[in-house]
């Protein structure tokens, strides 16, 4: 997105009003265009009406989930989402972001985490609208513009997070990347997140796509990381 921060969009869902009034003044503050919404039926509205550029949404709503407005959105939208949590197990995290969500960040949190977080995703979506056409790799082929993957020529369904981690190897084939560099590129420099949570994502993308065709496209490179395959071995 070509926008400027001063012009971007927050929808902010969180149903406890205190936390809620504090993250809209301090956006307001730094700039941001905000809208407030407490409960997951009133984010959809929201969604449709205000037509944000990234959303924070809290995990415990009433009437509707997080999760379950995460799951809605992202039928129709790629629009960033930073999930907000009270829960920190790696089970937790995963669920948030293999439903789509682009980060997570636990309560309770500084504010200028919260920005620092917004400001990455929000990067990030910028280098995905400006990516190449098209990205091929053996029978692999990303369309960037659309975030569509396809797999032999038909479309396969990636969350997000696996979306970026399959991108970012296709474009450097046969180049190893460590858990932590992996960790930097979808989340940013500075995430404590837990490097098992990449390995539960290398399997996701594994049994969508190595074990779909039997070939092995993601290898394993011992008590390094990974990388994905330029051609068979």
């Amino acid at each position: 997105m070509n926008q400027t921060e001063k012009s971007q969009r927050i929808l902010i869902v969180e149903d406890d009003s205190g936390i809620s009034d504090f993250i809209n003044l301090e956006l307001q503050h730094e700039g941001f265009e905000t809208s407030v919404a407490a409960t997951g039926r009133q984010a959809l509205e929201q969604f449709e009406s205000f037509n944000p550029d990234l959303i924070l949404l809290d995990v415990m709503l009433p009437e509707l989930s997080g999760l379950e407005v995460l799951r809605r959105i992202r039928k129709t939208s790629s629009v960033p989402v930073i999930m907000i949590t009270a829960r920190g197990e790696t089970y937790d995290r995963v669920n948030g972001l293999d439903a789509g969500a682009d980060d997570y960040i636990p309560k309770p949190f500084e504010i200028e985490e919260l920005l620092a977080r917004m400001r990455a995703v929000l990067r990030r979506m910028t280098k995905v609208e400006n990516s190449p056409a098209v990205l091929k790799l053996r029978d692999i082929e990303i369309i960037p513009d659309e975030m569509i993957v396809k797999l032999k020529g038909q479309a396969i369904n990636l969350s997000k997070t696996e979306y970026m981690m399959l991108k970012k190897l296709v474009e450097n084939p046969d180049k190893v990347f460590s858990r932590e560099d992996l960790i930097d590129v979808i989340w940013g420099k500075g995430h404590f997140i837990d490097e098992n949570t990449i390995d539960v994502y290398i399997g996701y993308l594994r049994s969508k796509i190595d074990n779909t065709i039997k070939e092995e496209y993601i290898k394993t490179i011992r008590g390094v990381g990974y990388k994905l395959l330029s051609k068979t071995e």
